[in-house]
């Protein structure tokens, strides 16, 4: 029997009396996002505009975005890329689960120095792939030519973004490559791994976490 989105006591401010409410509207309120299924238009819709209010509400806190997911669509995933890049507060991107295809590009955008991977997390890259290949010939053969664009476009943000040369990230992405944690922290698509953040702030505050997380 499934449970629902479970719900917890949040006292909204002005308020005198803590209501019932679902958990991730209150994660959203403490700026805390969840990227927790396949990329599609509906999730991206839900958590650019989340960042959007967020970054006009407060320009200056941190944004934390999770992700556990398959990957998706191409041009949802480099709308949510794209949404992290222009608003104004820094986005740390933490991988728990799996990030993958799409995934692993979003995981790629956060802040440089604010990518985190969960030490038990998989991350995986491969090349973008066309979902018109039924297509006749010459709307085939123009998609073709849109995917070799996009293609080295994603390849050249990989490549700026971790450091390794383009032909490097060109090659690896001819294929499905599958990453631990500590794999993906050395070809530089996340900073940290998971349990470095837990050694070196052991006896503080969890300061990489959002501020609700400091009195758990």
């Amino acid at each position: 029997m499934p449970i629902g989105v479970p719900k917890v006591p949040y006292r909204i401010p002005g308020d005198e009396e803590a209501t019932w409410v679902d958990l991730y509207n209150v994660m959203y309120r403490e700026r805390t996002l969840f990227l927790g299924q396949e990329i599609r238009c509906e999730i991206t819709n839900h958590i650019t505009g989340l960042m959007v209010y967020l970054s006009i509400e407060d320009g200056i806190s941190d944004i934390f975005l999770f992700i556990n997911s398959p990957g998706g669509w191409l041009i949802s995933g480099m709308a949510i890329f794209d949404t992290m890049q222009t608003v104004t507060p820094d986005i740390y991107t933490i991988c728990l689960g799996i990030a993958a295809s799409m995934a692993s590009f979003i995981l790629l955008g956060g802040e440089p120095t604010k990518r985190i991977a969960f030490p038990h997390a998989r991350i995986m890259l491969h090349q973008p792939a066309s979902a018109y290949y039924r297509a006749r010939t010459p709307e085939f053969l123009l998609e073709v030519e849109e995917l070799h664009k996009v293609r080295e476009m994603i390849t050249r943000i990989y490549a700026l973004r971790t450091g390794k040369p383009f032909w490097v990230v060109s090659e690896d992405m001819e294929r499905d490559v599958f990453m631990s944690a500590d794999e993906a922290k050395a070809y530089g698509l996340v900073d940290i791994v998971g349990d470095e953040m837990i050694d070196e702030h052991c006896d503080t505050d969890p300061v990489w976490f959002p501020e609700m997380f400091k009195d758990w």
